[in-house]
């Protein structure tokens, strides 16, 4: 039996009550480090929480724009075009884009998968982008027509959608259908990260740190036994009691037992995972106000780093799932496409850009309308536009050796 015929059988087997029970655990998530992991607990950790917000928002403030190229070169904005409004201004009538995408980038960030419905009008223009929580859909493979088909659970019933009607993006995986949840990945540290918060929310509640032991002689009474508690119970803990004199009766002693944050490296296992977690993301540390290998010399370069390789992948999904399931393959073939301008991210680097260009320019590597295509704009539209310059200054060596030469030919003609 091939691979794809125990997909397909797998598929034939798997029963709404599997369904029911993979939403259950996907959305509870699993214990690492004696707490439970899950992408909504994940979110409570403030490394992940900074991660995902830088990555959603810079996103969401992106214009995101729908052209049309044209027959000799260029493009033109197409602001008739139904899907423009969706992307640019309003995806459906409850948000506005910058939400959608903020939505989208940060459920693919967390879980992998993000997912939109996507409603049509009687001509097939979509009109609505409705986001759906990622543990809600099921992507499968329909056992009939062996295409690929998403279920989504509404209020305990399942209604099944062909792909046509799902805006799916999907992050890095290895089976095409759905993408991996970087939370699910990276358990272990999201678990350790969220026992270390959880250990120093103790250590400041309690206050008094209950890190001590009182030792009597003999045996303590009743009487003094229930004051104790009681007083124990009620001024003994909390941030609000801490350094209060502790009153001991009938000669017990109090010893304090050292604090355990310095004994554990307690700040370095916190730094060492913060850094983990900015890794997972693939966002500089500086961008989560972690300054502290940082410096004004390589902040700019990070910065540009963080364009190109953190926030590039999820631009790039976004912008081919919109050419995918926005526009029909007529108007694809007619040079519709979705882009979303990322120029006002490189602007730290605009001089530099703009220094190697013109050197490219003086040495004929490129033209005006080259340059001004690289830079987003369309070409001149002259003849001028297409020519090719060099710098007067510099001929080939084998010309120059002539001219010499016939310089010195003249030179001694005129001195006869």
């Amino acid at each position: 039996m091939g691979i794809i015929s125990r997909l397909v059988t797998r598929a034939q087997e798997y029963s709404m009550d599997d369904f029911f029970r993979d939403t259950r655990h996907r959305s509870l998530g699993g214990q690492y480090a004696g707490v439970e992991v899950s992408e909504g607990a994940a979110l409570r950790l403030i490394t992940v929480y900074s991660c995902v917000r830088v990555l959603a928002e810079t996103i969401g403030t992106l214009p995101m724009d729908v052209y049309r190229k044209r027959n000799g070169g260029g493009k033109d904005e197409a602001r008739d075009h139904p899907v423009h409004a969706l992307l640019h201004d309003t995806p459906n009538d409850e948000m506005v884009s910058s939400t959608w995408r903020e939505t989208t980038v940060s459920e693919q960030a967390l879980a992998g998968n993000s997912y939109s419905i996507i409603t049509h009008n009687q001509r097939g223009y979509p009109i609505e982008l409705y986001p759906i929580p990622w543990y809600m859909v099921n992507p499968q493979r329909n056992p009939e027509t062996k295409k690929i088909e998403y279920a989504i659970n509404d209020r305990g019933k399942a209604e099944i959608y062909p792909a046509e009607m799902i805006f799916h993006t999907r992050g890095f995986g290895s089976n095409g259908l759905v993408g991996y949840s970087p939370i699910r990945m990276a358990a272990s540290t999201v678990g350790v990260g969220l026992a270390t918060q959880q250990f120093t929310e103790r250590f400041y509640t309690q206050g008094m740190n209950v890190g001590g032991l009182l030792e009597h002689p003999n045996s303590l009474s009743d009487e003094a036994y229930k004051r104790l508690t009681a007083w124990l119970d009620e001024k003994g803990s909390g941030i609000a009691n801490s350094w209060k004199p502790l009153i001991l009766e009938e000669g017990m002693t109090y010893s304090r037992i050292p604090i355990p944050l310095a004994d554990a490296q307690f700040i370095e296992t916190k730094k060492f995972n913060r850094d983990e977690l900015c890794g997972l993301f693939r966002v500089p540390p500086h961008m989560i106000a972690n300054l502290e290998k940082s410096s004004f010399n390589n902040i700019e370069q990070m910065s540009t780093e963080f364009v190109m390789y953190s926030l590039m992948p999820y631009i790039t999904r976004l912008e081919q799932t919109a050419n995918w399931r926005l526009f029909t393959p007529t108007e694809r073939a007619q040079g519709y496409y979705v882009r979303c301008n990322v120029k006002g991210l490189l602007r730290g680097d605009y001089i530099s850009r703009q220094q190697g260009l013109q050197i490219q320019r003086q040495n004929g590597v490129i033209n005006a309308d080259t340059w001004r295509e690289l830079e987003d704009m369309n070409p001149t539209g002259e003849e001028s536009g297409k020519k090719y310059l060099v710098n007067g200054n510099m001929i080939p060596a084998d010309l120059a050796a002539s001219k010499t030469a016939e310089n010195v030919l003249k030179g001694g003609e005129g001195t006869t």
